[in-house]
């Protein structure tokens, strides 16, 4: 299974990616819970690529393939805007998130705690973000 799909930096485009994620993990072994949480995950990647990374430009796009192969499934999201590591993202402190009552800033800390592995790579004009869900019982 290999599937791709290109979202124009617009977010009403999200509602395609959740409909496209649903999909293609309607044919996997995940729960419905542990498919809602993968939704969750991609659609917050995106979400910041085409909110900060591209402004919301509808002339720019995202490119999403989502690959199964040996008992996982793997999202790879690449886009031409400003990189962004997801792996050098510091986790705020929840503490302050809450008594500041701070909005947004949680999202990334979600996609690591629901993915199973993430890779970010970057050559200055095009960045690779790949997340990894392991289909298998652990």
């Amino acid at each position: 299974m290999k599937k791709r799909l290109r979202l124009y930096c617009n977010t009403d485009q999200l509602v395609n990616l959740r409909q496209f994620l649903d999909e293609k993990l309607r044919h996997t072994p995940l729960s419905e819970i542990d498919s809602l949480q993968v939704i969750l995950a991609v659609e917050e990647v995106c979400a910041n690529l085409i909110i900060h990374s591209h402004e919301c430009n509808p002339t720019e796009f995202i490119e999403l393939d989502v690959n199964r192969q040996n008992g996982t499934i793997i999202f790879e999201i690449k886009d031409y805007g400003q990189g962004f590591n997801i792996l050098e993202y510091q986790e705020p402190n929840i503490d302050h998130v809450l008594k500041t009552k701070r909005k947004g800033g949680l999202g990334i800390m979600l996609v690591k705690k629901i993915m199973d592995k993430i890779e970010f790579e970057s050559n200055g004009t095009k960045n690779t973000c790949r997340l990894f869900k392991n289909l298998e019982s652990k």
